[in-house]
């Protein structure tokens, strides 16, 4: 059985190695959730964990992952999967879980108190905290 980590480490090799474009980022969230867009960084290192009294609920999207930590975290996937694996095991706190795409990650932060995550259209009924 494969541990939460390896999971981790293949779907994000495995999104990476499908490809992808630069193209636009839509940070969302909850409309309860109220994270500025210079938290969202924090949020998707586990660094920001909570809204006021709300525990936030980032979410990786397969389909965007590449262009979304270029342009936001400022990392690749190599570098994002090892800063979730020492945060792991520093901490406890498990990695975003990986949504299959924007549908997926839409459907998640609409049903999620907390939930955040990104996808590659603005989408209706989630709040829009930023576009990269």
């Amino acid at each position: 059985m494969k541990s939460s980590a390896q999971k981790f480490l293949f779907v994000t090799t495995l999104a990476i190695s499908c490809g992808s474009w630069a193209g636009d980022v839509f940070v969302i969230a909850h409309p309860g959730v109220n994270v500025a867009p210079d938290d969202v960084r924090d949020v998707f290192v586990g660094e920001k964990q909570l809204d006021g009294a709300v525990k936030l609920v980032p979410m990786d999207n397969s389909a965007a992952q590449a262009d979304f930590l270029a342009k936001v975290v400022k990392v690749d996937a190599a570098k994002y999967s090892t800063l979730w694996a020492k945060k792991g095991f520093r901490d406890g706190v498990n990695p975003p879980p990986m949504r299959g795409g924007d549908a997926e990650v839409i459907s998640a932060v609409k049903s999620t108190a907390g939930g955040i995550g990104y996808v590659t259209k603005a989408p209706e009924g989630v709040k829009v905290i930023q576009k990269y």
